[in-house]
């Protein structure tokens, strides 16, 4: 029998975005033209879409560039289409090209990218509601303790499915426990999710309320496995959220999606940092993903492409804690939803895009039958 857990935290996980590479094209492009800072750019945008046959083109080199942990498509500070790359410190002069096939390459350090499992403003984001409960909220699993930890994280939304209802979050916080290490057991279908989450309840499941319970989910171990998203849901149970799947601070949600640009004004509403706004700053990024086997466990890392990144200065916009909130355009009444929230840094954080994970997942926003996608 395990000895009473006294640490309180959330579990942070390693995440190193992996890199492009770089090399000597043979038929560079015309050089970019530049557009007004402010604009936003989709993926469908020709601009846009260049750069990332560049961006895609150069990855396998710049990946061996020690000290680089990630790369995306986004703008320079003149508004011209750019390769951003990040890196875990300052590199030396030359580590870099300065240009990639015409394009501008811009350094930036983020340090490390954890995955936030785990609030601000004038909502509370981790105490009890009287059901049904909104979302946006404190939620884990009621068995997720190892390794004297317990973790937790963000119920993120409502979805439906072969009509039912679903809470939304992420895999690494509904289905994280991949080990039998720590505790003598794994995530399972069927496990008790409650709310507010373990974190917030003196890792005692018996001070949260049973919401819902662990359906399926993407599959984050071993890292060779192939789904490109870090998502899982929760059937509700019922009476217990809200059926117009309201978020706390946000309300109801447009049933359509929503592609990310650049540029792009966004919001979320999760445990730690309640409602955030801030904007997307690249697209099509690769990142090599750190996570831990269980809570307090072991780590590996699992690889992923297409992913958003978000302006994320001093984890303002996403925390600890965070992880599974849903990414929304930043609409005063029924935003679209643009991507599942999961890893940052205190200057980045990454979404999974909302559209490829309502296709894995076969469901669709709020309390909608009809799948609706970007």
């Amino acid at each position: 029998m395990r000895g009473p857990i006294r640490l309180l935290c959330a579990a942070v996980v390693l995440v190193a975005m992996s890199a492009m590479l770089w090399s000597c094209g043979r038929n560079a492009p015309t050089a970019p033209k530049s557009v007004a800072p402010s604009s936003v750019l989709s993926l469908k945008s020709p601009a846009i879409q260049a750069v990332m046959r560049v961006q895609n083109r150069h990855t396998p080199e710049i990946m061996r560039i020690d000290g680089v942990v990630g790369t995306a498509t986004g703008l320079d500070d003149a508004g011209s289409p750019a390769v951003l790359v990040y890196t875990e410190r300052a590199l030396a002069p030359g580590k870099l090209p300065a240009s990639l096939d015409g394009y501008p390459v811009v350094a930036t350090i983020t340090g490390k990218i954890i995955a936030f499992k785990g609030g601000g403003g004038g909502v509370s984001h981790t105490a009890p509601q009287t059901p049904p409960i909104q979302l946006g909220c404190s939620g884990s699993p009621a068995l997720d303790i190892a390794n004297g930890f317990c973790c937790g994280g963000t119920l993120g939304s409502l979805v439906t499915g072969g009509g039912r209802q679903y809470i939304l979050s992420n895999s690494h916080v509904f289905t994280g426990d991949v080990v039998s290490g720590g505790n003598g057991r794994v995530s399972t279908v069927g496990d008790d999710v409650i709310q507010p989450g373990l974190i917030d309840v003196n890792c005692s499941a018996s001070g949260g309320q049973v919401v819902a319970d662990v359906s399926s989910g993407t599959t984050i171990y071993p890292p060779s496995s192939t789904p490109n998203i870090d998502a899982a849901i929760a059937e509700v149970r019922a009476g217990m959220v809200r059926s117009d799947g309201a978020i706390l601070e946000i309300g109801t949600l447009s049933a359509s999606t929503v592609a990310a640009s650049i540029g792009q004004n966004v919001k979320k509403s999760g445990r730690t940092t309640g409602l955030s706004r801030s904007s997307i700053s690249g697209l099509n990024a690769t990142i090599s993903v750190g996570y831990t086997d269980e809570c307090g466990g072991s780590s590996f890392t699992k690889t992923y492409t297409g992913q958003i990144v978000v302006n994320n200065r001093g984890s303002k916009f996403l925390n600890s804690g965070d992880s599974g909130s849903l990414m929304v355009e930043d609409a005063a009444t029924n935003p679209r939803a643009v991507g599942l929230l999961y890893a940052g840094s205190s200057t980045s954080a990454i979404a999974n895009p909302i559209g490829q994970v309502l296709q894995f997942l076969g469901t669709a926003l709020g309390g909608t039958a009809t799948m609706v996608g970007n």
